[in-house]
């Protein structure tokens, strides 16, 4: 899993609620069993058209989209079924966090295992971020995971985060690197 510290990055708005993983990444895609390419599926049934070609007015095919990092998405994000290639999608297309008023709770643990960090703040602040970008629309914001801060143009917001995924988002390891992080002290315990 790639480390995660500080991000600065444009922002792509989506204010849809409800979001749910079929929408983020549609089941038909869901025979992967890698990662890779899987970028090129989000949103898929929004982004294309029946023959396949791109939707000129979806946020994800425009311009102002290319190399953001960060989702601006509406409230109750990733309901639904738990399915990991949504996070898989999300990553794949360059996205290493999303913003909301709430996530389904499978999927911020699916997200918070493969590097995406949901970011929970406030109706007032998730309103007040849609303004901003519909002002400013290539604003760009700092999360700071160490800290858990959001930074915007004025100030910035606190959002949560528990502390056994802040390390290891921190430290760039998932479950099993976490514990292997401590196989000296293992390999110690069973000597003795």
């Amino acid at each position: 899993m790639a480390q995660f510290t500080t991000l600065t990055s444009r922002v792509v708005p989506l204010p849809v609620n409800d979001i749910d993983t079929d929408q983020i990444i549609p089941a038909r895609f869901l025979k992967a069993t890698d990662k890779n390419g899987m970028g090129d599926n989000l949103f898929a049934d929004w982004r294309y058209n029946s023959d396949g070609s791109p939707k000129p007015d979806f946020i994800l095919n425009r311009p102002e989209a290319k190399d953001a990092q960060i989702l601006l998405a509406g409230d109750n994000f990733g309901c639904g079924s738990s399915r990991e290639h949504a996070p898989w999608a999300l990553t794949g297309f360059g996205f290493r966090a999303v913003i909301s008023t709430s996530f389904a709770d499978i999927f911020r643990n699916n997200s918070l295992k493969n590097g995406l960090i949901p970011i929970i703040v406030d109706d007032e602040t998730h309103k007040m971020l849609f303004d901003l970008i519909e002002e400013i629309p290539n604003v760009e914001l700092t999360i700071d995971l160490e800290s858990q801060t959001l930074t915007l143009p004025h100030g910035s917001v606190n959002f949560p985060i528990d502390p056994f995924n802040k390390a290891c988002l921190l430290n760039g390891v998932d479950e099993l690197g976490y514990i292997l992080g401590f196989e000296k002290q293992i390999a110690e315990f069973e000597a003795r």
